[in-house]
């Protein structure tokens, strides 16, 4: 009887193999959760990074925030979105075909879009500029767009409504051109660079027709980041690379334009029996 007892507590060596593999399993576990998190998609940290930016940086949302402390006064970020003051109508006259075709309508075209944006001109968000090619109003994407997106925000319409009047009181082709810094961006929405100036040109565009600027007169360009007027090497410089710019051709529109007559047979743009 005392054997038999004696076998019955035998004790059993191998336990420590359960709380091995636990300490194993585990240990894979950890590992697993470093490696995701150390791989991160580059658009989408880019979206996170700038929204974060603009949400601790912008100004206070109301008049008169409570204040804890010593008074502290938030300084506006050029990516900040800005409440214009109401103003008054542009002060063009005439007729579209009138005295403003052309040429000759864009120094007024300047200084109209100049007064209108006061505001945003004196904090350089907007740029008004004459080149040959005709007049160019070039506009940060913080004030139009959110981050890594190309649906105008509430705070944009009074700018581009006061551009649209503006712009109706001429006939000259108007091309917006989305512009992009260098940063990557991978979504299921915007691929690349190149989706998102072209959608924010559109987006632009779509207004600009709903606020009754004549569609056949818009064009919608989207340059991705390969127009850069700043170095992307620094905040500042891919900054002032993000924007999206209104150009109010010189040309006026119906003037050497190439229509091609309604009858007109149609032609292969390859040469016979080539495919």
């Amino acid at each position: 009887m005392a054997r038999r007892r004696h076998e019955e507590e035998h004790e059993n060596h191998e336990r420590w193999l359960v709380s091995y593999a636990d300490f194993i399993t585990l240990l894979f576990a950890f590992f697993v959760v470093m490696y995701a998190i150390s791989s991160v998609n580059e658009g989408k940290y880019r979206v996170l990074s700038d929204a974060l930016e603009a949400a601790f940086r912008a100004p206070p949302r109301s008049m008169e925030p409570i204040q804890v402390g010593r008074l502290a006064r938030l300084a506006l970020e050029p990516d900040a979105l800005v409440a214009l003051p109401p103003l008054p109508p542009p002060a063009l006259g005439g007729d579209p075909g009138g005295e403003l075709a052309g040429r000759e309508g864009l120094p007024r075209v300047a200084h109209e879009v100049t007064r209108a944006l006061r505001p945003l001109v004196d904090m350089g968000l907007v740029r008004v500029r004459r080149r040959p090619d005709g007049v160019h109003i070039e506009v940060a994407s913080g004030v139009l767009f959110p981050s890594g997106s190309a649906r105008l925000t509430p705070e944009a319409m009074p700018v581009l409504e006061r551009l649209a009047q503006v712009l109706r009181t001429v006939p000259n082709p108007v091309r917006v051109e989305g512009h992009t810094d260098n940063v990557p961006i991978r979504t299921t929405l915007y691929p690349s660079n190149w989706e998102l100036s072209a959608a924010r040109a559109a987006s632009v565009v779509r207004l600009f027709e709903r606020l009754g600027v004549d569609p056949g007169r818009l064009i919608a360009v989207g340059y991705g980041e390969h127009r850069p007027v700043a170095d992307n090497a620094t905040p500042e410089g891919r900054r002032r690379n993000r924007r999206v710019v209104i150009v109010v051709l010189a040309q006026p529109d119906g003037e050497g334009r190439a229509r091609l007559p309604a009858d007109a047979p149609l032609r292969a743009a390859w040469p016979e029996g080539g495919r």
